[in-house]
């Protein structure tokens, strides 16, 4: 069992992000999504389904010339998240920096002037020019030191300069937020995959991960991308637990996997209750070369770009030639072509319920999803991540 929540933390949390009907050893949940800001034209802002998020982390900010940038219809879009939030007061709504393509992180950290200057453009971006439409800032530097983009610059030194960049961010927030009476949210996403570009990944030497999640309110675990086109053979995007068969190497298999991830973090000295736990509303797609019964743990030739769950059910799913099958270890789902010689990996609600179940029975803050725009029109996916943490403690 995970230690309980210290009651000094609990109550500078519940003062932090004050929710009614929350215990007060608790601090409150998080029910989070990414959304895309290139999604705009086909699911607009007034589209989210802001009842049932607690958190949104508009994605993305870049970095350009050392400073914080948006494109030309950000605007638009910071009027609209205004609105939604006069609209729903307890939504919380995060400016995400940074993603898998986005560079300049590296050089933006390199020195404590360059990391003031990035952080005030930042806070005067977000929450000076357009004020109300933001809560936090959330960082999404993929990846400090080795594992990101091979296009995109690293070094050595990045691992320590993330920390410090956290920290200028940190000091500079509680400035902004003490003008306006308000604590702004500081949280990052952080990765749980264990073969990235570089081939074998480890995070903690990427980041100081337990450094971190002192620093921050608490950290999105992108407990996903753990079967993608770095990866060997056709495998689980995210599977929940290690599964024996997998023929990756047994030193990375055995945290290349949901549970596993969430056990690393705590071991490197996260709490759980600044731990959010991700889930993919996307699959992964592999076009096998061999002969095979199922497609999984196959040799193939190039992955298969299989889209997000609203393409996967109604493309794929129940269609001809398309077999669906479910491993009792990795609790996921997949589907196989034996024709075409195709693989899927996706998450579907019961799936998705059980990783939110897991999260919410072992003490994590929350879940989240990268990302919101890819659910169906019903919200199955949405629906089934919230239930465990919507549904009254017993």
């Amino acid at each position: 069992m995970f230690r309980p929540v210290l009651p000094l933390l609990a109550l500078l949390l519940l003062t932090v992000m004050p929710r009614v009907g929350i215990a007060a050893d608790a601090p409150p949940k998080v029910i989070g999504a990414y959304y895309p800001a290139g999604s705009a034209e086909r699911y607009p802002i007034a589209r989210v389904p802001a009842d049932t998020l607690t958190h949104l982390f508009y994605a993305f900010a870049t970095i350009e010339d050392g400073r914080c940038a948006v494109d030309a219809q950000a605007d638009a879009h910071f009027q609209a998240l205004a609105a939604l939030k006069r609209a729903h007061p307890h939504l919380h709504t995060l400016i995400s920096i940074g993603g898998w393509n986005a560079g300049g992180f590296s050089d933006a950290a390199r020195t404590a002037e360059r990391r003031q200057r990035l952080v005030a453009s930042c806070v005067a971006l977000f929450f000076q020019q357009h004020p109300g439409s933001f809560d936090g800032v959330d960082i999404d530097w993929e990846f400090p030191v080795y594992g990101g983009p091979t296009d995109i610059t690293d070094r050595p030194e990045d691992r320590r300069n993330m920390t410090l960049l956290v920290q200028e961010f940190r000091r500079q927030l509680d400035v902004a937020g003490a003008a306006r009476a308000q604590h702004l949210l500081l949280t990052a996403a952080l990765p749980a995959g264990r073969v990235q570009t570089d081939g074998p990944y480890d995070p903690a030497r990427s980041y100081e991960i337990g450094a971190l999640g002192r620093v921050l309110d608490f950290i999105n675990l992108m407990s996903y991308d753990m079967g993608t086109g770095f990866s060997p053979v056709s495998t689980f995007n995210a599977p929940l637990r290690e599964v024996p068969a997998d023929p990756l190497a047994p030193a990375q298999r055995r945290w290349n996997n949901v549970e596993a991830a969430v056990q690393y973090y705590r071991q490197q000295g996260v709490p759980a209750d600044k731990l959010v736990l991700g889930v993919p509303f996307y699959g992964r797609g592999f076009r096998v070369t061999a002969d095979s019964a199922d497609g999984l743990y196959q040799p193939y030739s190039a992955p298969f770009d299989a889209g997000d769950w609203a393409r996967i059910r109604s493309r794929f799913l129940d269609q001809p030639g398309w077999q669906r099958r479910w491993h009792p270890v990795a609790q996921s789902p997949w589907l196989y072509n034996p024709a075409e010689r195709i693989f899927i990996s996706y998450e579907d609600p019961t799936s998705i319920g059980l990783r939110a179940g897991v999260a919410k029975a072992t003490g994590l803050r929350g879940v989240f999803t990268w990302e919101l725009t890819g659910d169906d029109a019903q919200g199955s996916l949405l629906q089934a991540m919230a239930a465990p943490f919507a549904a009254p403690a017993k």
